[in-house]
């Protein structure tokens, strides 16, 4: 992978961090959040069925922290996530992105992150290079060295430069995934959020994201919020890692952290992450919940 081409990305705003409230050293404090789905009929309007996709979950990710969420399918991560960026409002608790409310302070919230979700969001019809221009200049960027960079970092990510100006519709669901990720660095966000970005991606595409990701957080102070079911990539990536658990937090350690822990739980043994998973959920990391996510 071409790290230099990544360097040479235009740098987050110094003045964008240093204009946020005293506290920005946290750069995410989610307080005792909860959000209930309800199904009703379309007739009667009767209740048909509830989901608490999250359960006064809290926890705080500190400026420049790559911090992950572990948990299966229905978990509540990508709930939790979309509560984040602004796109859910909780039933209750509270969510600041450095020092500012999501809800108060929406429009001052969404300048400061960005999202990569597993299923990206593009105009298909239009090439990769058009999409990148045209989501970059909606965070201010154009000119000469934007097209410049566009081609560097999907260069980097494997992207053949002839398949840069073609239709989105004609690329592999592999390809479109780099192409979004490379949206999110382009905009050198202070806040991404990550919800399973190199889902369905080679392993050595998903290797170049994954060390996209730490020259990210090294070279541009950015903080990553990291949502996965993949234990590798996890304690590869993440300073801490909280254990997320039909709606609820279970445990927040390092990798490292929450191995000994359960280690000590089971007399000494040596485990591994997803043996810390199984510990802790009562169930393997596949295994969905009982009710999927609404959101």
């Amino acid at each position: 992978m071409n790290s230099r081409a990544f360097a040479e990305i235009e740098p987050i705003s110094r003045q964008q961090v240093e204009e946020t409230p005293p506290d920005a050293a946290v750069a995410l404090f989610v307080d005792d959040v909860s959000k209930c789905f309800v199904r009703k009929s379309l007739i009667s309007r009767k209740t048909l069925q509830t989901t608490h996709a999250l359960q006064n979950v809290s926890l705080t990710v500190g400026r420049n922290e790559i911090f992950g969420i572990l948990g299966g399918n229905g978990s509540g991560k990508s709930t939790l996530i979309r509560v984040m960026s602004t796109l859910l409002i909780p039933d209750s608790g509270r969510v600041k992105v450095f020092g500012y409310d999501i809800r108060a302070d929406e429009s001052a919230v969404k300048r400061l992150i960005n999202r990569v979700s597993v299923e990206a969001s593009f105009f298909k019809k239009l090439s990769a290079m058009e999409n990148l221009l045209y989501s970059s200049r909606l965070y201010g960027r154009s000119g000469a060295s934007l097209r410049r960079d566009i081609v560097n970092i999907l260069g980097s990510m494997g992207i053949e430069p002839e398949r840069i100006n073609q239709p989105l519709e004609q690329l592999s669901r592999g390809m479109q995934q780099k192409v979004a990720i490379a949206r999110a660095f382009l905009t050198s966000p202070v806040l991404l959020l990550l919800d399973e970005p190199t889902t369905g991606l080679d392993p050595r595409s998903k290797r170049d994201v994954q060390d996209f990701v730490r020259q990210l957080r090294d070279q541009h102070d950015a903080t990553i919020l990291l949502c996965s079911h993949d234990m590798d990539e996890a304690e590869r990536l993440c300073d801490r890692i909280a254990v997320l658990d039909q709606g609820k937090v279970v445990a927040i350690d390092s990798a490292q952290g929450l191995k000994d822990r359960v280690s000590a739980e089971l007399g000494g043994v040596e485990v591994t992450l997803e043996d810390v998973f199984i510990h802790l959920t009562g169930r393997a990391l596949g295994e969905d919940d009982a009710e999927a996510e609404v959101a």
